[in-house]
């Protein structure tokens, strides 16, 4: 068809007439006007100038020769570009027509881009904060199955320091340690085929207690890795729990290498209590339960030793409840991390003190070689208000105390929160509702009782004292009527004849007495010193 056709036929069009037109006589022609729809079936082809056109041999329908001529409504026009026409914008094209294929292939890139463009996160997105209350909330629903809640009830102590203080009892726990919370949303968290391959812990200590105890109740194999010179009572311990245990080296740090070498080779996880999110999220589930359990509170004293997780999380769930409440950590004089950390605003990566490493059990090489997390600092700046340190000797009468008036025992660890109160460390609790976690009571008996012997001197309660007697018959006699009338508990007595420095016919007395309280140890010190000057008290 040449331009002049093409004019004629399109004013022939926008004239109205319905009359078809024939563009030739050549019966393989098609009309140019037929739609995409009815040559492909899939689709309209709106306002484009590139459909529709002919040849020089002939109108070509996208590639397929039409045989007959299909009636079109003037309206319709438009949609073949007759505007194009008639001004003159005319593109002569070969026969060669875009195709369906490649009309798909061109618009299918871009519907994939339009799904996907918002859903995607921008890549200045801010990171996911490190540990939520929502976090913690979905830790407590997941582990009130296996941990039950510990009691939290009011202390007889209350009266005599003066302020309203409420136990939150987490050494009641079936491992004795509140550790099991953390330890076991950790497990819970693991990937199922991890928890099929099973897991690996080194050393003595909470967390590895309740790994093994919670391991064994989700059907998880537990291996753990201990000194050869472990008691045999913790030995069997853990194999009641139902771990494999296995003793490897002199020393945790042979342990903990082993226990690496054993995880690497076998694709065990060696797990070690750390400051991740899983494991502070079920460690955080105790601010829960005290805001639940002690309504009206006014402040948390919460033991803070080694990495400080139980601190931290549980501010983190406190402060979200009621920002109004304080939140006050106790950590050991001897070994002051956090507080550290908080003078020089920098989690604390070398600090090695003089503490008491069989009193304070398995906790000192995570102290030493796990620092505390950045994550954790950050954590404890922001949501606790407080931090103090307690001397060894406090820790040990608040055991003491907690023994006498709450007839249960914990350890140096679960004790440091009473012993902020008992050393009266925190005036400004007076009149206050108070609620101290005690946190674990893990003790072998005989650390326990050389915890209660020292304890009780160091309160006064235990003395131990020297004397100078003369040999002659009865002397003896009214040293120990003397003790009598004082109505004091002789312990132990040893006397000494051969004593360099003292009188020929004088014997040297060593006497270890019980007394009531601080009162009745006076009035003995006083009576004694009386009746005898060579009197010397040893020291505590």
């Amino acid at each position: 068809m040449n331009f002049a056709a093409q004019i004629f036929y399109a004013n022939h069009m926008l004239d109205g007439s319905p009359k078809q037109v024939g563009l030739g006589d050549n019966e393989e022609s098609d009309p140019f006007w037929k739609s995409q729809e009815e040559r492909l079936n899939t689709r309209k082809l709106r306002s484009s100038t590139n459909d529709g056109h002919c040849g020089k041999k002939g109108p070509v329908s996208n590639g397929a020769v039409g045989s007959q001529s299909a009636p079109m409504c003037p309206e319709r026009l438009k949609d073949f570009g007759a505007e194009e026409y008639l001004n003159g914008n005319v593109t002569v094209l070969e026969t060669k027509v875009a195709k369906a294929p490649e009309v798909q292939r061109m618009s299918s890139p871009v519907r994939p881009k339009e799904k996907c463009g918002n859903p995607c996160p921008p890549t200045n997105s801010a990171p996911p904060e490190f540990l939520t209350f929502e976090k913690i909330n979905m830790a407590a629903f997941k582990i009130q199955s296996g941990v039950p809640r510990t009691p939290c009830t009011y202390s007889r102590l209350s009266k005599q320091y003066g302020m309203e203080i409420f136990m939150k009892k987490e050494h009641l726990n079936y491992t004795g340690s509140v550790k099991e919370r953390g330890a076991l949303h950790l497990l819970l968290s693991l990937a199922s085929e991890q928890q099929r391959k099973g897991v690996i812990v080194a050393t003595d200590c909470n967390f590895s207690l309740a790994i093994a105890h919670h391991a064994t109740e989700l059907r998880i194999p537990v291996f753990v890795i201990m000194p050869a010179n472990s008691s045999q009572s913790r030995l069997h311990m853990y194999r009641d729990y139902g771990a494999m245990v296995i003793s490897y080296g002199s020393t945790a740090h042979d342990s903990q290498r082993h226990a690496h070498y054993l995880a690497n080779e076998n694709g065990y996880m060696c797990l070690e209590e750390d400051d991740s999110a899983e494991y502070l999220a079920g460690l955080g589930t105790v601010g829960m339960d005290i805001y639940e359990q002690v309504p009206k509170l006014d402040a948390v004293i919460i033991p803070a030793c080694g990495i400080c997780g139980l601190l931290a999380s549980t501010a983190v769930a406190i402060k979200h409840l009621n920002p109004s409440i304080s939140v006050i950590g106790v950590e050991p004089e001897e070994f002051p991390v956090l507080h550290q950390s908080l003078k020089t605003d920098s989690p604390i990566q070398d600090l090695y003190g003089n503490h008491n490493r069989k009193l304070y059990k398995g906790k000192h090489v995570y102290v030493i070689h796990h620092s505390m997390g950045t994550d954790t600092f950050l954590l404890a700046k922001k949501f606790v208000n407080k931090v103090v340190t307690i001397r060894e000797d406090d820790a040990l009468v608040a055991m003491l105390r907690f023994q006498e008036y709450e007839r249960s025992m914990v350890d140096i660890e679960g004790a440091l929160g009473v012993a902020a109160v008992t050393a009266e460390l925190l005036p400004e609790l007076k009149g206050k509702r108070v609620a101290i976690v005690t946190s674990s009571s893990n003790m072998e008996l005989d650390l326990v009782r050389h915890c209660v012997d020292r304890a009780l001197f160091l309160d006064n309660r235990v003395s131990r004292f020297t004397v100078l007697v003369g040999e002659w018959p009865g002397e003896m006699a009214k040293l120990l009527d003397m003790l009598a009338r004082e109505d004091v508990r002789l312990l132990d007595i040893c006397q000494r004849r051969y004593n360099e420095g003292a009188d020929v016919f004088k014997t040297q007395v060593e006497c270890v007495v019980e007394t009531r309280d601080k009162a009745q140890n006076c009035q003995l010190r006083q009576t004694l010193s009386e009746r005898y000057p060579t009197l010397c008290w040893l020291d505590r």
